[in-house]
């Protein structure tokens, strides 16, 4: 349940997971980035909903695909807890899909997109919206 203080609504990642369908690991990687806007409160984000409007609010892309990405990136397919220790690295986006298309269940993967001049983790994605965005119609 978010938090009421006054006129203000308060939500934390477990409310924005709930309602919006992201998972945990996501949320707080758009927090970081400043992707979704919100203040950390001892250890908890919260954000507002004027912050989740502004998100919200930015100008999509429609139905146009994502530009790909530059060739400077890496792609690791793994799993999202101890449960599943596998790891796959691979050079394209296709060659992603192709990984993630041979998981039993993808649910369990995710990618994590790493720029290949420093090592740095650009993004974290779930494997299914990695597929989402990446695949062709």
């Amino acid at each position: 349940m978010p938090k009421q203080i006054g006129a203000l609504t308060l939500y934390s990642v477990d409310d924005l997971h709930d309602q919006l369908g992201l998972s945990k690991m996501t949320i707080r990687a758009y927090l970081r980035k400043g992707k979704i806007r919100g203040r950390k409160l001892g250890v908890k984000w919260y954000v507002t909903e004027e912050a989740l409007r502004n998100y919200f609010a930015e100008p999509s892309t429609g139905n146009q695909q994502k530009p790909s990405p530059p060739k400077n990136y890496r792609y690791v397919v793994k799993g999202v807890n101890d449960l599943v220790s596998e790891q796959d690295e691979c050079d394209t986006i296709d060659e992603t899909i192709r990984c993630i298309e041979n998981q039993a269940i993808i649910s369990l993967f995710q990618v994590a997109v790493i720029d290949k001049k420093n090592d740095e983790v650009v993004e974290l994605i779930k494997a299914r919206d990695f597929l989402e965005r990446h695949q062709r119609p």
